[in-house]
């Protein structure tokens, strides 16, 4: 089995592999950093195709743990526009630079973290409009595919409706499954799943899957007030994060 030897990747690739599995054990904003870290080694769309049938096998075990708690309006409304997100990303896949999609996704993220933070809170909680989840959903499934960023666009829309602690991580659980599921075609049309990148993720899988139950362990045991802090506080880090980097490279080569 083919497997990538240098021990550079792995020095990026073992936190990221643990970052996806606290992320697929609830604490969904932590996974957005994957992605990052491992493009620190390798291209994004390349590095993202190594973690995906890692996340997907992840995705089983979660669906599982929370499969009584999801709400199905917000899938209802989420999962056709992340379907036309996944579509447009691979439509133009080969045109994008790496380094936009990260300081857009971290913009989004900024920002939204910013108004919860400094904004007006509303007294009563407004229902979520259905053409807003389709457009959220829509960026969140682009921005999953190009760089594994889909989070912030879908917390944007999905915690200000304050659900339920474990209603939000199912509802967050089903409905990256269903994205990760729908890029494996576009992964595999673009040319990503090679032996080699496939090996690597056999190797990985072991630390990924001990991360996942511990995700599901400390999500169980975190009060719900300070689970949403928690949210909150790694939107914004993970954002600057993508800033920094994506506008990094943009200034190197400049």
């Amino acid at each position: 089995m083919d497997i990538i030897q240098d021990p550079v990747f792995y020095l990026v690739a073992l936190p990221a592999v643990m970052a996806i599995g606290l992320s697929k054990g609830g604490f969904a904003g932590v996974g957005t950093m994957a992605t990052p870290l491992l493009a620190l080694y390798a291209p994004p769309l390349q590095a993202a195709a190594i973690l995906l049938p890692i996340v997907i096998i992840q995705d089983i075990i979660s669906i599982w743990a929370y499969r009584r708690d999801w709400d199905p309006w917000n899938l209802k409304i989420l999962l056709p526009g992340a379907a036309l997100g996944v579509g447009l990303a691979w439509g133009i896949a080969a045109h994008v630079s790496d380094d936009a999609i990260r300081i857009a996704v971290g913009l989004i993220g900024l920002g939204f973290v910013l108004n919860v933070w400094f904004g007006r809170t509303p007294k009563e909680m407004r229902k979520p409009n259905p053409v807003a989840g389709v457009f959220w959903g829509a960026l969140s499934g682009f921005t999953s595919t190009l760089s594994q960023g889909g989070g912030p666009p879908f917390q944007v829309f999905i915690l200000p409706q304050k659900l339920p602690k474990l209603r939000l991580v199912g509802t967050t659980t089903i409905y990256f499954a269903v994205v990760n599921a729908l890029k494996v075609l576009p992964y595999f049309a673009l040319g990503h799943f090679t032996g080699e990148a496939l090996g690597t993720s056999t190797v990985l899988l072991p630390l990924a899957v001990v991360t996942n139950f511990l995700g599901i362990w400390l999500v169980s045991r975190t009060p719900t007030h300070l689970f949403y802090k928690i949210s909150y506080v790694l939107i914004f880090l993970i954002s600057i994060a993508l800033l920094w980097q994506g506008g990094s490279h943009l200034w190197a080569r400049a």
